[in-house]
């Protein structure tokens, strides 16, 4: 059986930002030198080094595995935000945000 690795995230974001992006370094790196990467800081890295008015071009390339979703979840509960707001924050339908809701509730 096949195991999949995930992308070395940060090595991904340093590169892009000392090549392309120098002058957002010094804001990004308290991020990067977390030892693990979780989701939220990958979409935080990405708010903050591509941070454009056009985002609806990359939203139908994203998904999230289990872990990611239990953890938008918890970042709603912890900040009391409904589901348009944390759809809106996150750049996520409010179906998918109630669909994850009832999927994930008993866990």
């Amino acid at each position: 059986m096949e195991k999949h690795h995930e992308p070395n995230y940060k090595r991904i974001f340093t590169d892009i930002l000392i090549k392309k992006y120098p002058e957002k370094l010094k804001i990004c790196s308290p991020i990067l030198k977390k030892k693990k990467l979780t989701v939220l800081d990958i979409l935080e890295l990405n708010k903050l080094i591509f941070n454009t008015e056009n985002t609806n071009i990359n939203q139908k390339h994203r998904s999230f595995n289990e872990t990611a979703i239990l953890q938008i979840l918890d970042h709603q509960k912890k900040y009391n935000l409904n589901n348009s707001q944390l759809a809106n924050h996150f750049r996520l339908s409010r179906n998918t945000v109630t669909k994850w809701r009832r999927l994930y509730s008993s866990k």
